[in-house]
């Protein structure tokens, strides 16, 4: 039996793409979560899952990071983007982190059946009228990648922290740890995104922004 995982936290957006699934993969067990803590959940007590439609705003995987820790515990696990940011710099930056596919959430029930059914057979997918465009992404982008994917989960936190104006003891305080904590993340964020301010580390995530 097909296991898929509907990982979004809009009930209503998981409703209809169950709805949108149900005629097309008819023996299939559809899963659900809302953030990625419960994808994590369910990833680790459900092994046989076979494919994770996954959502890049919902609590716990923004700027990329459900998509980061879900790869870097399943290397072999499908995994297709369902999102509405649709911008080809989201899609280049989602398959060049391991996505199998990328499927705007506006895109007709049936084509997004014949994307899924294509990634579960091993295909990768991406709407062909974007194939051109992801091809002239620049190299800028993609070095840019490179080093983003070195970052852990809590200094993405931090990045997303630093973005939003908050200090190091504002930060401290939200994650729960010591200021020198927060220091350290933000030394370790320069070096590996090789920048030298925390400046350009928010111009930075504002190049990667999901709006």
């Amino acid at each position: 039996m097909t296991q898929i995982l509907v990982a979004d936290d809009h009930p209503l957006f998981r409703e209809a793409l169950r709805g949108a699934l149900a005629p097309y993969f008819k023996d299939a067990e559809i899963l659900e979560a809302d953030s990625l803590e419960s994808a994590m959940t369910t990833l680790n007590s459900q092994r046989a899952i076979n494919l994770v439609l996954l959502d890049l705003t919902m609590p716990g995987a923004e700027y990329f990071n459900g998509l980061i820790t879900i790869r870097e515990a399943y290397p072999d696990l499908p995994i297709a983007v369902v999102s509405a940011s649709e911008g080809v710099e989201v899609v280049a930056q989602v398959m060049s982190l391991g996505a199998q596919g990328f499927i705007p959430k506006s895109s007709p029930t049936k084509e997004m059946a014949d994307a899924i059914m294509k990634i579960t057979q091993g295909e990768t997918w991406v709407p062909e009228s974007m194939q051109a465009e992801l091809e002239a992404v620049n190299e800028e982008l993609a070095t840019l990648l490179q080093r983003f994917r070195e970052l852990t989960p809590k200094q993405i936190q931090v990045l997303s922290f630093l973005r939003a104006g908050l200090m190091n003891k504002q930060i401290a305080h939200e994650m729960n740890v010591t200021e020198a904590t927060i220091k350290a993340h933000i030394s370790a964020i320069l070096r590996k995104l090789e920048i030298n301010t925390r400046t350009q580390a928010v111009l930075l995530m504002d190049k990667l922004q999901l709006d």
